[in-house]
């Protein structure tokens, strides 16, 4: 399996855990603001991905790496606000963190890999 297979699969993954989590904060916690704010970064990094996948030069797929990169990290600020301000519990924001890491991790060595 291919590193950009892997992290479609994975940022696929990481979107609908995302989605159930925003669903989650509207409906149990009455959460609405920073909920749509992490839904929109959360599912945006798995977009990117895969419009990096059909880009039309290697230039063009980096670039959309990079896209996908700055959403993760748009993300991690999400979770860590929501840990912060007791709308996560601490297994489940070690949990989604954990995914969002291994996400950044894998969009980094793709990019250094584009050269």
């Amino acid at each position: 399996m291919s590193a950009n297979s892997i992290a479609r699969e994975k940022s696929m993954a990481f979107a609908i855990r995302i989605v159930w989590l925003c669903q989650h904060l509207c409906s149990e916690r009455k959460e609405f603001v920073l909920s749509k704010q992490i839904l929109r970064s959360g599912t945006s990094i798995g977009a990117n991905i895969t419009e990096a996948v059909y880009g039309s030069s290697r230039k063009d797929f980096a670039a959309k790496l990079r896209i996908a990169l700055k959403e993760c990290a748009e993300t991690l600020y999400w979770l860590e606000l929501l840990h912060a301000c007791d709308y996560l519990p601490d297994n489940l924001y070690e949990s989604l963190l954990g995914d969002c890491e291994e996400l950044r991790r894998i969009l980094v060595a793709s990019i250094k890999s584009c050269g």
